[in-house]
């Protein structure tokens, strides 16, 4: 698959420059929805997955994101805000951490950083917009069919077979909280795909055999790989 640069490397140098750095244990939260959100983050290692719990308790997915990965809900320039959702290290993570004051302080001194901060939150938005609609538009097997999509845009490891090897562990579980609905239904769809021969499962570990017959079901519109993914 194509990489993606995900962070300038002058977004790198700011974090290693002025950054605190963090670690956290596998299954520990990094921020909590309701709490003040006074923070970027800069991924290093590990994998974080941002989460929205509703009112009945259901919880959706929003983002799984890698190393070269920024998150934070901080409204740099803006009043104060909380955080309206929460991550969690899925495996040990180490990050780098920057507050606002020092933030603003820093995009204000060098403004080509704060075009660079724009795009990022530009890409960001288009992201999440672009996850909502399929949510709403395409159903639960559209959901499901544009999420496995964006995981092997993000994390797929092409082979000498043309397949696609999503290179981390999901649950069906996390699956479902991706395309807001439920294991069970996840379940079927997928076992439906694997029969078809256009998935094939081991454990936790997905293959894509056929992105295309994905996208030609969703009617993909072939958005750019910087919109199409999942962190």
């Amino acid at each position: 698959m194509v990489l993606i640069e995900k962070v300038p490397m002058n977004f790198h140098t700011l974090f290693e420059e002025h950054g605190l750095q963090m670690k956290v244990d596998k299954g520990n939260h990094i921020f909590q929805e309701g709490e003040n959100a006074n923070d970027l983050y800069l991924i290093l290692k590990g994998t974080v997955q941002i989460n929205k719990e509703t009112e009945n308790g259901k919880e959706l997915t929003l983002r799984i994101c890698g190393p070269n990965s920024l998150m934070g809900e901080c409204a740099v320039f803006g009043p104060p805000v909380i955080h309206t959702m929460s991550a969690k290290a899925l495996i040990n993570t180490e990050l780098l951490s920057i507050k606002k004051d020092d933030l603003e302080m820093l995009l204000t001194e060098q403004p080509t950083l704060m075009i660079e901060y724009i795009r990022w939150l530009q890409t960001e938005h288009m992201k999440t917009q672009s996850i909502l609609r399929d949510l709403v538009l395409h159903g639960k097997k559209g959901a499901l069919y544009s999420t496995l999509i964006r995981l092997a845009n993000t994390y797929g490891k092409l082979d000498d077979h043309n397949d696609i090897h999503i290179d981390i562990n999901l649950t069906n579980t996390d699956l479902a909280n991706l395309c807001s609905t439920s294991r069970e239904m996840v379940n079927r769809m997928l076992n439906d795909l694997k029969k078809q021969g256009i998935i094939s499962f081991e454990k936790s570990t997905i293959t894509i055999h056929d992105l295309d017959f994905l996208k030609k079901e969703i009617c993909c519109e072939g958005c750019p790989l910087t919109i199409c993914r999942i962190d």
